[in-house]
């Protein structure tokens, strides 16, 4: 009798063992599941909050004018490039994020089409940067962002109210989010967007062609 007891212990025993060596990696997985999206879900609404930022602060700049260099700085906005472009690049990073700064591969400042995107009106894609287009980089060794590529003659910026060419700035990033456990590959591609109007100009300085236009 004392024999059998001990026999169902064992037996029970193993089968515990054996219950837990199926349930716990996959309560493993849950638990590392639930801790990656909850990173992914940070830094998307970081990229998020981070354009809006960015386009917000650029819809007020309209009349900034032309990028602005010192004498040897090859890193700034150069004048064949908007201020507003800077205004935006520099209002993202001044407003922080728990997203590392180095994990941002590009933003970009633009006049929008309708559809929200950089010109041409056709283009219905962030991967075109050729017209009315800035391209910016994170620089971790200046630890900011500097001017990569693209132009927009800020005088042709049309912020005049009830026109019917009002232009809207259009602010995108494409960040980089990477698995810290390595079980979903190698990261994923983060893009985010937003368009604002233009708030404004007085009628006499709004757009070319005006009395007397803006920079």
């Amino acid at each position: 009798m004392y024999w059998m007891r001990r026999s169902r212990a064992r037996s029970e025993r193993g089968a515990v063992a054996v219950e837990a060596a199926l349930v716990t990696p996959l309560l493993l997985i849950l638990v590392f599941g639930i801790i990656e999206m909850s990173l992914l879900m940070r830094d998307v609404m970081a990229t998020s909050s981070a354009v809006r930022v960015g386009a917000r602060m650029a819809s007020t700049a309209a009349g900034a004018g032309p990028g602005t260099c010192k004498a040897g700085d090859t890193t700034c906005t150069p004048q064949k490039a908007p201020r507003v472009a800077q205004v935006a690049a520099d209002a993202i990073q001044r407003a922080g994020s728990a997203m590392p700064k180095d994990s941002i591969d590009w933003i970009l400042v633009y006049r929008a089409n309708t559809s929200g995107y950089p010109l041409p009106d056709s283009n219905k894609s962030l991967t075109t940067c050729s017209t009315d287009c800035v391209k910016y980089v994170w620089d971790k060794d200046l630890d900011k962002f500097r001017y990569l590529s693209g132009q927009w003659d800020s005088r042709s910026i049309n912020a005049c109210v009830n026109d019917a060419s009002l232009m809207a700035v259009g602010v995108a990033m494409r960040s980089h989010h990477d698995w810290i456990t390595g079980f979903f590959g190698n990261g994923v591609d983060l893009e985010e967007r937003t368009v604002m109007q233009f708030e404004p100009l007085d009628n006499n300085s709004c757009k070319p062609g005006t009395l007397t236009p803006h920079p």
